[in-house]
């Protein structure tokens, strides 16, 4: 793909995004509720979608764009002795949905990224958040994939591309970021 085709496939999936505002809208309400209430946000993802969580929690665990308190919030791909004792015990794809079963409380928000939504690992995380009862959010690309329809609130980025769809969840953790900025005193 040439660079103006990438581009303008990125462009068009940012300009896609309003869209889905309503959802965005609501996402970052569930994240600032939950933050508000004192549970935390457990957030995975694979590969780029897992540097996308790490670096989410390392906003809202240091600071974003103000200093203000530190909130909660693990990114669950940056453990590497944990994920590898539960893919050697339990398969790969359960790396995520056994530490959402071991770590989530009533109060907590499980927070997905996935450009495919293909992921089986991250399809077990959502499955384990609905059956203990903790809402989701899931930061998907094309078109959703299995994991459309398991989340609480779901952000399904416009177009076929995953690598805009990556840099669409970035934007949008950015917004959040902001969003909860606003909502925490300095």
């Amino acid at each position: 793909m040439t660079f103006d085709a990438s581009l303008a496939e990125t462009v068009r999936t940012f300009q896609a995004l309003t869209t889905l505002r309503p959802a965005i809208d609501r996402a970052g309400q569930m994240m600032i509720s939950t933050l508000q209430r004192g549970g935390k946000l457990l957030i995975c993802g694979n590969g780029g979608s897992a540097a996308e969580a790490a670096h989410f929690a390392t906003e809202l665990v240091g600071r974003y764009a103000k200093t203000r308190r530190s909130l909660p919030a693990i990114a669950l791909s940056s453990d590497g002795s944990l994920l590898s004792c539960i893919g050697n015990d339990f398969g790969y794809d359960q790396v995520f949905s056994r530490q959402v079963a071991g770590l989530a409380q009533k109060d907590d928000l499980v927070v997905v990224l996935t450009s495919s939504g293909n992921s089986a690992n991250i399809v077990a995380a959502l499955h384990a958040a609905k059956n203990i009862g903790v809402d989701s959010v899931a930061f998907l690309g094309r078109g959703g994939g299995q994991a459309r329809g398991l989340a609480t609130c779901e952000l399904i980025m416009p177009g076929e591309s995953g690598a805009a769809a990556q840099e669409a969840h970035l934007f949008l953790i950015h917004h959040f970021c902001a969003l909860i900025d606003a909502a925490f005193p300095s």
